[in-house]
């Protein structure tokens, strides 16, 4: 059986390997454009000017090293020996001035009765939309027969053809 179908299938192979491919001209008998509506869409800078409340930045030491103070106090007093001492007043200095710095930042901008005006700008996407041609539908004789085709540029007076011939 195996035999069989390897046979047909080698036929099939020699059948197509004798087909002839060739290429004929064809007369154009009419052309018509593709005319489609087309989305374009281009990033734009849109900006304007708004009042907003005056920001302050107030800035002091003072709390960072007043935080740092206490929380070294904190650790040495947490230690039982005097290298854990030593240690925990090194950590709670770091924690302590860490924490009085968040504290800080939190508060530090300050809104005045001031208004000032500053410029905002941001990016949105504008949409145009556009009738194109998109392409051509092409009509066109061969062996008396009428064929149409749909192609990206405008044919001229013939469009090449590829005629297969083989057995049937």
């Amino acid at each position: 059986m195996w035999k069989q179908n390897l046979m047909l299938g080698a036929a099939f192979v020699s059948a197509n390997a004798l087909a002839d491919v060739r290429y004929a001209d064809a007369p154009v008998t009419g052309v018509e454009p593709i005319v489609e509506t087309v989305a374009h869409v281009e990033p734009k800078e849109h900006c304007w000017f708004e009042e907003v409340p005056e920001r302050v930045v107030a800035q002091s030491a003072t709390t960072p090293l007043v935080g740092a103070l206490i929380g070294g106090a904190i650790g040495n007093a947490m230690g039982h020996k005097k290298r854990n001492k030593q240690v925990g007043a090194v950590v709670g200095a770091l924690l302590g001035g860490s924490i009085a710095a968040d504290i800080q930042r939190q508060g530090e901008r300050v809104e005045s009765n001031r208004r000032v005006r500053r410029q905002v700008c941001e990016v949105v996407d504008e949409t145009t939309y556009r009738r194109e041609v998109t392409g051509y539908l092409v009509t066109y004789e061969y062996a008396g027969q009428t064929y149409q085709a749909r192609m990206r540029q405008r044919p001229g007076d013939h469009v090449r053809v590829r005629v297969t011939v083989g057995p049937a």
